[in-house]
């Protein structure tokens, strides 16, 4: 995906740096594409957000409806990594690539799936305020393309949602 960011940009040409020095020395190099990883230990951000407005009794804003996101399990990420790792470091030489992917929705529908899945489990009232965006100063769309569930087959995903709600509950 074309960088949209001096952050992203750095991130391009850091990996093109590595690419090169490493494939000169003929040492394995490995690129793991991390969408928004949400769940326990988290950085707070979207999710944390969600939680504490609803834990609180209050609604929750999304002020970027429409922007398309992929927002995955860290649990499910967090697998994949070290399942990846693995395939790198055995690799000798040359480089793999993955670009591990979640939930490909709207932030409108992943806040919607966010309060289902608490509503189910708490029986919070977890509303929700999709309100009309009006910035649009990022791309619509930022997804990975490689669906991680596939790579580890015995993931739960109820499970990671039952992790995802005990940890913010009892905070």
């Amino acid at each position: 995906m074309r960088a949209f960011s001096p952050y992203g940009l750095s991130k391009g040409l850091t990996w093109q740096m590595f690419r090169y020095y490493c494939s000169q020395a003929g040492v394995p190099l490995g690129k793991f594409v991390i969408a928004n990883p949400f769940g326990p230990f988290e950085e707070p951000r979207f999710t944390a957000y969600l939680m504490r407005m609803w834990k609180s009794g209050k609604a929750a804003s999304v002020k970027t409806p429409d922007y398309l996101r992929d927002n995955i399990h860290v649990d499910l990420l967090s697998r994949l990594y070290v399942q990846f790792a693995a395939r790198v470091q055995g690799l000798g030489a040359g480089f793999a690539k993955i670009s591990p992917s979640g939930y490909v929705e709207t932030q409108g529908v992943f806040a919607q799936r966010v309060a289902r899945e608490v509503r189910a489990r708490l029986g919070w009232d977890c509303e929700l305020e999709l309100v009309r965006q009006e910035d649009f100063s990022e791309p619509m769309r930022r997804a990975n393309t490689d669906p991680a569930a596939a790579f580890i087959p015995d993931w739960s995903e109820s499970k990671a949602w039952d992790a995802f709600v005990e940890f913010y509950a009892g905070r």
